[in-house]
């Protein structure tokens, strides 16, 4: 899938700056794991701080060494942020005061340095970028989309899986289900029930889910948690599911859906946030949500169950589909040349 770079940025060493130098299971460290490989086999150097000698930086979201933001600002150099969505479930579902101060004081961070700091902005969807012009107005500097891409080759439908063939397995794949953010998994598991009407059906949650909302959750269809599961096992995982509900209300633009979809699993859900502009039409099915997503109200669930009967029954097409879909969009080299351009190119 291999792109060349253009001659020019292996004249010399060029070194970038990532910040923060993030870890863990999210999509932050996902990503930064996957920009760093795409930038080594470019021969490109990496650091992580802010006081090194580097040709651009990028902010991977935010960061709160603001003053670290303005030197590297004074020294001429670009300074590029990539932006998820906003926070907002705290404005419609009390989730405790921790949660919704960290989600106020986030946002507030991420716009202060977007409008003080930033010489360029990349949203990961487009519906990220419409978005944030919506609530924080047109940012006075050049933006773009770019979409998270994905090693197609670690991501695929080509490897072991143990997928069920007596029953059909829907994946629910997030960072966390836990407490503010787990109406989409009694959704997932209510389409899951409208289909165990007509096919036999068990859901498997890989993600953090907290006591309270699994005792809360009494299904007629078998749920297994799997807690979090390490990145090597996620294509796995996938392989072995039949299909993958999102549960994320007004998804920014997960990076669970991308690497089903390459690993050429099916993607259903319900038409809110980028999701379908990241599935399009024919590798899965998207159905309008039927009511306001943004009041977190119960989507029009029987209306998704009759759509996703498709799915079960035409496996064949949509996996091709879901694969090719992934191949067409989410090429890794295709996003790291996108970001090249924006840190390096005038």
């Amino acid at each position: 899938h291999g792109v060349a770079m253009p001659l020019r940025y292996n004249l010399f060493m060029t070194r970038i700056c990532i910040t923060p130098f993030v870890q863990g299971t999210g999509g932050m460290a996902s990503f930064r794991l996957k920009f760093e490989a795409g930038l080594k086999k470019r021969n490109i150097d990496v650091t992580y701080r802010l006081d090194d000698s580097f040709d651009a930086a990028l902010v991977i979201a935010g960061t709160r060494f603001l003053p670290d933001l303005k030197r590297v600002r004074q020294r001429g150099i670009r300074l590029v942020q990539r932006l998820d969505g906003i926070n907002w479930v705290h404005r419609v579902k009390w989730s405790g005061v921790r949660y919704t101060t960290r989600a106020i004081y986030g946002n507030f961070m991420l716009s202060l340095i977007r409008n003080r700091f930033a010489d360029r902005v990349v949203y990961q969807s487009q519906f990220i970028k419409t978005w944030w012009e919506d609530w924080y107005g047109i940012a006075n500097k050049p933006s773009q989309v770019i979409i998270n891409g994905i090693d197609l080759d670690t991501y695929t439908p080509d490897g072991e899986h143990e997928r069920p063939d007596n029953i059909y397995r829907m994946l629910l794949l997030e960072g966390s289900l836990a407490r503010g953010l787990n109406s989409g998994l009694f959704h997932g598991v209510a389409v899951a029930e409208k289909l165990a009407e007509k096919f036999p059906m068990e859901v498997v949650v890989a993600g953090t889910v907290d006591e309270a909302t699994q005792k809360k959750l009494q299904s007629k269809v078998p749920v297994k948690f799997l807690g979090t599961v390490p990145r090597e096992k996620i294509p796995h995982l996938i392989r072995s599911s039949h299909l993958m509900y999102c549960a994320e209300v007004n998804p920014p633009c997960p990076n669970s859906v991308i690497e089903s979809l390459a690993c050429g699993l099916p993607v259903i859900g319900f038409d809110s946030g980028s999701l379908k502009e990241l599935v399009g039409e024919s590798a899965g099915v998207i159905v309008p949500y039927g009511a306001n997503p943004w009041k977190l109200e119960t989507p029009d669930i029987s209306a998704l169950a009759e759509s996703a009967s498709e799915v079960l029954t035409k496996q064949n097409q949509f996996r091709t589909s879901a694969r090719k879909r992934a191949e067409s969009e989410f090429d890794l080299d295709k996003m790291v040349d996108a970001y090249l351009k924006v840190l390096l190119e005038n």
